[in-house]
């Protein structure tokens, strides 16, 4: 009975000596969210005429006003989100080269492509 008590023992010391000494799992980093745009894809068809105009160059100024006044409130990475869903879904009715349409429209709004970003 001594032995028993004895080995019961040793073994829940030993179980229960993990307190400060053992490894702990590292929590997996959690993945970034894919950004979204906030606004409904559909209104950015006015930017077609902007786009339109940009591309066929034509002499003057665009009317950049509806376009950028959907975009001006959002941030760099929304905005080029939400050109880009635009442009990728052929809302804008052209067929176009995504990274420099997306570049002309957001410059002409006075925005920038985010660095190192590229149409999801």
């Amino acid at each position: 009975m001594a032995l028993f008590l004895a080995l019961n023992l040793l073994f829940f010391s030993l179980a229960s000596a993990c307190n400060s000494g053992c490894p702990t799992p590292k929590p997996k980093p959690k993945p970034k969210p894919t950004p979204t745009c906030p606004i409904d894809a559909l209104k950015l068809g006015v930017c077609a005429d902007v786009l339109g105009n940009l591309l066929k160059l034509k002499v003057g100024n665009p009317p950049v006003q509806p376009c950028c006044s959907l975009i001006n409130g959002l941030v760099d990475l929304e905005a080029a989100v939400c050109l880009c869903t635009a442009i990728k879904a052929n809302i804008l009715g052209i067929n176009l080269n995504i990274p420099l349409s997306l570049s002309l429209l957001l410059n002409v709004c006075k925005q920038k492509v985010p660095s190192g970003f590229q149409c999801p």
